[in-house]
């Protein structure tokens, strides 16, 4: 039976040359590409594909925002995420949003067409060079404090802050306090910085 995929990532040889080769390699049909998340999203939608594989990090609205949109809209789908340099902050965040598959981008065509199949047959894979990186985590900052740094890193003020993840204002202020605490430093500007720096977000 055929596997129908969407294939999103911003590398457009990598992307071209996946959708070139995953036919080759096993029962798969690229329903079509992406060069980053919001037409993900749309592609999934519109192609309602048996397996989304999306780039982690692309510009514009990255592979986790693209997920976290798709959970909404079409719960179910099935997620293969591809990622160069995985964060441990990332991993878990992309696993908590029930992404199922997670793959290192310099790996064969056909180990991907493989865990693709896997993943479509109702099983999860994480290759062992990223789930290595997702057991290393150093960060003191909570779930939350990663959240609004996440959302500082965005550009959004501390009332748009609050309104995105249903918090009140002063909520957020002391999570910012906290990671300002933790990171030693004097803005949450330079909080978020410096916890992008050492792969807590």
């Amino acid at each position: 039976m055929t596997t129908t995929v969407v294939l999103a990532d911003d590398e457009a040889l990598l992307r071209s040359a996946l959708a070139a080769l995953l036919p080759l390699e096993g029962d798969i049909a690229v329903l079509a590409e992406a060069a980053e998340g919001t037409a993900a999203v749309e592609a999934v939608l519109e192609h309602r594909p048996d397996v989304l594989v999306i780039d982690l990090e692309m510009p514009g609205t990255d592979g986790l925002e693209a997920v976290t949109r798709l959970r909404r809209e079409r719960p179910e789908q099935v997620i293969l995420m591809l990622t160069r340099h995985a964060r441990p902050g990332v991993l878990r965040r992309a696993l908590k949003l029930g992404v199922q598959g997670f793959v290192s981008k310099a790996a064969d065509p056909a180990h991907i067409a493989e865990v693709i199949a896997a993943l479509h047959g109702g099983r999860r894979w994480i290759d062992p060079d990223v789930s290595a990186l997702a057991v290393i985590d150093d960060s003191p900052l909570t779930d939350r404090e990663v959240d609004v740094l996440r959302e500082t890193r965005e550009g959004y003020s501390v009332a748009e802050i609050a309104g995105r993840l249903h918090l009140a204002e002063g909520t957020v202020r002391n999570y910012l306090s906290n990671a300002m605490h933790k990171t030693q430093t004097r803005t949450r500007h330079e909080a978020a910085r410096y916890a992008r720096e050492h792969d807590w977000l």
